[in-house]
């Protein structure tokens, strides 16, 4: 094998070794005790959604944990229910089964009865939540295949149809119709907005 070959040989399998996860209807916190079910799809290279994956759910919470299996209900769409036991700040980690390929959502508040409501997120904070749980992190700032967003203010009516359905503004788009409801993209446009703004 030539040394050629063994350098090529890491980054072909970058190239073919990821994908994103998008989440949805990611709830703004959760009950102890209560079963959730959440639904995701796994996209390669962040487009084609890949069947045939064995996905799993990992949450913590200190030296608590809780784990979940995925079950196929489509292609390239899975659905796990996870039940958190005690109350407080727990970071989920949905591990897709195709290489290490992964989302780390941002802390959830799991409370400890339905009567326990918690403080209520801004649009800010739902969308910054959004953005990593929608896979956007993946693409446009963790891989850095999808153009840099920070430093840029988007005009909201171009953001919001771009978000609703990219393929709509520009054929050729590749990012996918990821079916954001119009609250979802009322969030993530104020936190990408405020996010450069901010820069």
């Amino acid at each position: 094998m030539s040394w050629k070959l063994l350098l090529a040989m890491p980054f072909a399998a970058l190239m073919g070794g990821w994908a994103t996860i998008s989440v949805e209807d990611l709830p703004d916190y959760l009950v102890a005790g209560q079963p959730t079910t959440l639904a995701f799809t796994v996209r390669q290279h962040g487009v084609e959604p890949m069947g045939r994956l064995a996905p799993t759910i990992d949450a913590r919470a200190g030296s608590m944990g809780a784990t979940a299996t995925a079950r196929a209900v489509g292609h390239g769409r899975y659905e796990a229910s996870l039940t958190l036991a005690h109350a407080g700040d727990w970071t989920i980690t949905i591990n897709s089964g195709y290489h290490h390929s992964r989302v780390r959502l941002l802390p959830i508040q799991v409370v400890q009865s339905a009567g326990h409501t918690p403080v209520t997120l801004t649009a800010v904070e739902r969308g910054e939540r959004l953005f990593v749980a929608k896979g956007c992190q993946t693409c446009h700032v963790d891989i850095d295949v999808g153009p840099k967003l920070t430093g840029r203010t988007f005009e909201v009516d171009y953001l919001a149809r771009w978000l609703a359905n990219p393929r709509a503004v520009r054929a050729n788009a590749e990012m996918p119709n990821l079916n954001l409801k119009p609250a979802e993209i009322a969030a993530l446009t104020a936190f990408l907005n405020r996010s450069a703004k901010a820069s």
